[in-house]
């Protein structure tokens, strides 16, 4: 469902029955790594569970390590979200470029994600207490 388009060209869309986003507290501990170096660690990880996608993981800064992560001149704009900036991880001999993204200022709908950090699942290991993974 399209709205105003807050002062740009680019549209503003709210979730809804057509395409739903919910976030939720997730209590159990999920732990990221890569290459055995734990990145982040929390019991207080938001779970963003967004039409038909994967649920993602939101990290709180404060529970990941970015002393390891690397701002990264990449961004993208979801309608839903917002502007979304990224984050490299350096592993090892390799890079992670853009493997890790935030919105820091993101629409009202999904303003508790404001600052947490998601991870992309396919790039590191994931401990999530909650479903054995």
């Amino acid at each position: 469902m399209e709205n105003n388009s807050a002062g740009s060209d680019r549209p503003v869309w709210i979730p809804g029955p057509d395409h739903p986003i919910t976030i939720k507290g997730n209590p159990n501990q999920v732990v990221v790594s890569a290459d055995g170096r734990v990145l982040a660690d929390t019991v207080n990880a938001l779970t963003l569970r967004e039409a038909g996608y994967p649920p993602v993981q939101y990290f709180p800064r404060e529970d990941v390590d970015m002393s390891l992560l690397e701002p990264s001149d990449h961004q993208t704009y979801c309608p839903y979200k917002g502007d979304c900036s990224y984050f490299s991880v350096a592993n090892g001999d390799e890079k992670l470029v853009n493997a890790v993204w935030s919105y820091e200022t993101p629409f009202p709908a999904v303003s508790s994600i404001a600052g947490y950090l998601a991870f992309y699942r396919d790039r590191f290991d994931f401990l999530d207490e909650s479903s054995g993974e």
